[in-house]
């Protein structure tokens, strides 16, 4: 079968990180491509969920409460002092 190269850009350390991890998995990143690639034919699909994370009501409302903070900083506390503010956050 004939190869040919197929050139792809990412992030200098994304390819550095995934070199590594392919390295410690004992294959190339040519290798764990081709795997990809040829999991994506046999299947017919990407082989993993690709979806938008969407936060859940708790952390909706912490986002919302930043926001309304960063409008109006009078709505938190300020601390002077770290040992203070790590006493009253184990409370």
């Amino acid at each position: 079968m004939t190869q040919i190269n197929v050139n792809i850009r990412m992030d200098e350390g994304l390819k550095k990180e995934f070199d590594d991890f392919c390295k410690d998995m004992g294959m190339t990143m040519t290798v764990a491509f081709t795997v990809f690639a040829k999991t994506v034919v046999r299947r017919q699909r990407i082989p993993f969920d690709i979806a938008k994370d969407i936060p859940n009501a708790e952390t909706i409302a912490a986002i919302k409460e930043v926001e309304a903070m960063k409008r109006d900083p009078s709505l938190g506390k300020a601390y002077t002092d770290v040992d203070e503010m790590m006493r009253e956050l184990l409370l």
